[in-house]
């Protein structure tokens, strides 16, 4: 049984070439539209042997597959395939058991996020894919990081809704440094997880920012409001956070070159989970890692360097090493 990635594709294909009566599908033909198709999926794709399109043959043909019957029809010295029933197609069988694994790996996959209220959708689609299929629920091989009990997440369907139909809201936000909670009109834009917290971004009226951001979690209530959507056309967000860590971008500011030392065990982690994309690292000796960063200096970078406590120490620039030294003499302060 084949079971690459590729092999529920040539499944398909071979099934509509078998069952188009127009044409005459000899190996070579077969050869030829399932590199042709997987070609425009994959330019890197290695081709096809003909002992491959023999072995998808015998697994379609297989009880394993879907029993097909299967003509070998010659002309002259070649043979083309066909069914006998040009009528009969895969996509109108019952899950063979290849199917059935997939579809089980899906469903483990599709649970994690069955907590999330944009996901609620999931629930019923996932009823409705286990059955005819056995399937142990109490087996899980893979678990996301996901706190569905997470402060704010209930809002999370209402304001994927409100981006995705282009409706104006407002918001009664109270943020940690105030006592009490204010109303701001926002067109939200994009909604982005950072360090399993969630914010929305969108255009502020009041302040002319087409990146006003928020958590979620001081997200009191929300409501429509008549208005026209303020559509977005200044931010890529595909590229917004290229320059930061976390998601606050100072204003006016521009990503600096970034220098720090990891020491110890941590050098391990820092390697094979950089700390930003722009990360660059090289050894120094065998207990020090040097880290070059290419970001704006945020409060989400401050945290992140001051969470690796004496495995790191920031070399440059000098404004990031006062800032760092202050931090730590302030946490000082408190024992």
């Amino acid at each position: 049984m084949s079971t690459n990635k590729n092999a529920l594709i040539r499944y398909k294909i071979l099934d509509s070439c078998f069952r188009n009566p127009g044409k005459k599908y000899f190996i070579e033909t077969l050869i030829h539209e399932c590199e042709r198709v997987l070609l425009e999926i994959d330019p890197d794709s290695n081709g096809i042997s003909r002992r491959q399109i023999f072995d998808d043959i015998n697994f379609m043909k297989s009880s394993d597959g879907w029993d097909i019957e299967l003509d070998s029809l010659r002309e002259g010295k070649k043979v083309y395939y066909r069914y006998k029933d040009t009528d009969f197609s895969i996509n109108n069988m019952p899950f063979n058991e290849f199917e059935i694994n997939q579809l089980k790996t899906t469903l483990v996959t599709l649970s994690q996020f069955k907590g999330m209220p944009q996901f609620e959708w999931i629930n019923e689609l996932i009823v409705k894919l286990r059955q005819g299929i056995s399937q142990d629920e109490n087996t899980t091989i893979i678990e996301f990081d996901n706190n569905q009990y997470l402060k704010g997440i209930e809002h999370l369907g209402t304001l994927h809704n409100a981006i995705f139909n282009k409706t104006v809201l407002k918001i009664t936000y109270q943020p940690f440094e105030l006592d009490m909670p204010y109303d701001i009109v926002i067109h939200p834009y994009y909604l982005k997880q950072y360090n399993n917290r969630w914010f929305l971004f969108g255009y502020n009226p009041e302040k002319e920012k087409s990146d006003w951001n928020m958590a979620l979690d001081r997200i009191k209530d929300i409501k429509e409001v008549k208005g026209r959507y303020n559509q977005n056309k200044l931010i890529d967000w595909f590229y917004y956070f290229e320059d930061i860590i976390g998601v606050t971008k100072p204003e006016k500011n521009k990503a600096e070159n970034i220098v720090l030392h990891f020491y110890g065990k941590t050098t391990h982690y820092v390697e094979t989970k950089p700390l930003h994309g722009s990360q660059k690292s090289k050894r120094i000796d065998d207990n020090t890692l040097e880290v070059r960063l290419n970001v704006m200096i945020n409060y989400e970078l401050e945290r992140l360097i001051i969470s690796y406590a004496d495995s790191v120490k920031v070399i440059a620039p000098l404004r990031l090493v006062n800032q760092i030294k202050t931090r730590i003499s302030n946490s000082l302060a408190q024992y």
